[in-house]
């Protein structure tokens, strides 16, 4: 059998045979590429983490002493200046905002008061009222076993192991009493 005429004698030479095969050839022109995916926003982990650490021991801290339901909530940072706090328990700093937890149980409470919180910081609120209850009407949902108030220890709590916090006290009578906490949060440049 003898070849075709066009066709060269030596078949080791694929890319010859393929280009006369096929003919001339033109060049694309270089596409733009798809854009990438884009990147994930930062997160912050280390705060995602050491939330996470106060919520669990918050929930092993337990065997603490509680507050009872006429207890002042009370706690300052060194940084601040004690004619600062003292205005604060006093309530001369006005509350920008307000949280009721009345009524509320103490899971969803807890989410209710860091989101509270997220929000008044983003929004860079100085001061917040938290008003919690005293646990003397609410039943064995706002008591403990002991006859502790829940809500009032889960925002005592909470309160204390949160970095933005200078100072919270509970409010004076006419704002809500031991039932009520007023706190003063850290400037936005001090919270980063």
């Amino acid at each position: 059998m003898t070849p075709p005429p066009d066709r060269p004698d030596d078949d080791s030479d694929d890319a010859a045979l393929f280009r006369a095969a096929i003919g001339e050839v033109r060049r694309l022109p270089d596409a733009v590429l798809p854009p990438t995916a884009p990147k994930p926003r930062p997160r912050a982990r280390m705060a995602e983490r050491d939330e996470a650490l106060a919520r669990e021991e918050f929930r092993h801290a337990l065997d603490e002493s509680l507050l009872e339901a006429g207890d002042a909530l009370i706690y300052r940072r060194d940084e601040l200046p004690p004619r600062v706090f003292a205005r604060l328990r006093r309530g001369e700093i006005s509350a920008q905002e307000e949280l009721d937890l009345h009524g509320s149980p103490a899971r969803e409470a807890e989410a209710l008061l860091r989101a509270f919180l997220n929000d008044a910081r983003e929004h860079g609120l100085g001061c917040v009222r938290v008003i919690h209850g005293k646990g003397r009407n609410g039943g064995s949902d706002y008591v403990d076993s002991r006859g502790s108030p829940v809500l009032k220890n889960l925002v005592d709590r909470m309160l204390r192991q949160r970095a933005d916090i200078l100072a919270f006290h509970s409010a004076p009578p006419a704002q809500g009493g031991t039932g009520a906490v007023l706190v003063l949060l850290a400037p936005p440049q001090r919270r980063r």
